[in-house]
C-alpha cells in the first residue's frame, strides 16, 4: 500500500507563521486495530483556530513541534475494524493534515452523504453551525436590532450577517479593503460594510450604525473590539467567537474600558465554541439547509487543491485573503 503523505509543525512559529515552520513527509500507511477505522481525507478544513493551537492547550490540546498538524476533516472509510462502519461511509474526524489516518470509531461521527461535500465543510459544518449558534442561541437577535460583524468576508462572519439579514436585522460588517467591502455589501447583502484597513472604525461604526449596536459578533478581537464597545447599546450583546488579530504574532493587548464600559453599559459577553451547542446541531442543519437551497443564504467557499498547500492556505486565511469558507481538497470526492 502506498507511503502517507503528512504534514507536521516542524517548529513552534514565535511570530508570523510561515511555510517553513511546517515540514512534509511520507510515512508509513497506519494500520487500523480492532475499533478503529482507517480514514481517507476528502477534504480538510481550514481555521483561525488552527493558528491558536499552535500556542498552546485552548478548548483541546496545543499542537507540538513534530506533531502532524491538527485538522478537522470530512473522510471517506477505507477499512473498518469496527462494527457500526464500512467502506465507503463518510464521517467527520480530527483527522489532522494527513491522506489517511487510524482512529478510533467512537471518536469521529457519521456524515451524509449531502452532495456537494463542500456543503459539509462550510454551510452545513463547523463555519455554518458556528454562525447559527452563536448569533441564534449566544447573543440572540432581533428584527430592527443592528448587528455588527467582524471578518464579515471570512468563513463564519459571512454567514452570521446573512443569518442576521434573516431575522430582520440592520446588519454592517468589517472586512479588509474596500474591494472585499464592496463584496460583503452587493453579493452578501449587508447594509453597509467597513473597511478597518482604510478608516476609522470608530467614526464609521457611528456613521453606519446610528442607533448604536445592538449584537457584536466578535471574530477577530484588538482594536474591532476596542470600536464595538464603545458604540454599544445599553444592554447590547457580544458574542465572542474568536480573536484572530491575535493569533498570528500580533499585539496580545486587550481593550481598554474594560469592565468599566461592561458595567456602565450593562453589556452581556459570551464566548462559545459550537460543540456547547451539539444538542441544537440537527435544528441548525435544518434550517442552514432550507436557507441555501432557495437562495436565501449565498454559500462563498474557498477550496485549494493539494495537501502540500495546506501550510500556504492558512498563512493565506490569517491574511485574510480568503472569501468564504477555505478549505483543502485533499482527494476526489468518491462516487
Amino acid at each position: 500500500m502506498a507511503d502517507n503523505t503528512q504534514i507536521l509543525l516542524r517548529e513552534r512559529p514565535k511570530g508570523k507563521l510561515e511555510e517553513s515552520h511546517f515540514e512534509l513527509r511520507q510515512a508509513p500507511m497506519p494500520v487500523p486495530s480492532d475499533g478503529q477505522l482507517l480514514l481517507r481525507t476528502i477534504l480538510l478544513s481550514q481555521d483561525a483556530a488552527n493558528r491558536a493551537w499552535m500556542q498552546g492547550a485552548t478548548y483541546k490540546s496545543a499542537v507540538e513541534e513534530g506533531d502532524v498538524m491538527h485538522g478537522y476533516a470530512l473522510s471517506e472509510v477505507v477499512e473498518s475494524r469496527a462494527p457500526d462502519y464500512s467502506p465507503g461511509d463518510l464521517v467527520f474526524a480530527e483527522s489532522g493534515w494527513q491522506e489517511y489516518a487510524a482512529l478510533d470509531a467512537r471518536a469521529v461521527g457519521r456524515a451524509p452523504d449531502h452532495r456537494p461535500l463542500t456543503h459539509l465543510i462550510s454551510v452545513l459544518g463547523v463555519a455554518g453551525k458556528t454562525a447559527y449558534h452563536g448569533l441564534l442561541d449566544v447573543s440572540g437577535i432581533e428584527a430592527g436590532e443592528t448587528l455588527l460583524v467582524s471578518a464579515a468576508a471570512g468563513s463564519v462572519g459571512s454567514l452570521v450577517g446573512q443569518i442576521g439579514k434573516l431575522k430582520g436585522a440592520r446588519v454592517v460588517g468589517v472586512a479588509g479593503g474596500p474591494e472585499k467591502c464592496g463584496w460583503v455589501v452587493d453579493t452578501l447583502g449587508f447594509d453597509a460594510c467597513i473597511d478597518y484597513k482604510g478608516e476609522d472604525v470608530s467614526a464609521a461604526i457611528a456613521e453606519h450604525c446610528p442607533r448604536g449596536v445592538d449584537v457584536y459578533f466578535d471574530n477577530v478581537g484588538g482594536a474591532v473590539l476596542q470600536a464595538a464597545l464603545f458604540a454599544m447599546n445599553d444592554h447590547g450583546r457580544i458574542s465572542c467567537c474568536g480573536a484572530v488579530s491575535m493569533y498570528d504574532g500580533g499585539p496580545l493587548t486587550g481593550p481598554v474600558g474594560v469592565p468599566g464600559l461592561i458595567v456602565i453599559k450593562r453589556l452581556r459577553l459570551e464566548g462559545f465554541i459550537v460543540s456547547d451547542f451539539a444538542d441544537r446541531d440537527a435544528e441548525a442543519e435544518r434550517d442552514l439547509a432550507a436557507w441555501a437551497a432557495d437562495g436565501r443564504l449565498v454559500v462563498v467557499e474557498d477550496v485549494i487543491e493539494g495537501l502540500e498547500n495546506a501550510p500556504r492556505g492558512l498563512i493565506g486565511l490569517l491574511a485574510g485573503e480568503n472569501r468564504g469558507k477555505r478549505m483543502i481538497r485533499v482527494a476526489p470526492d468518491p462516487r
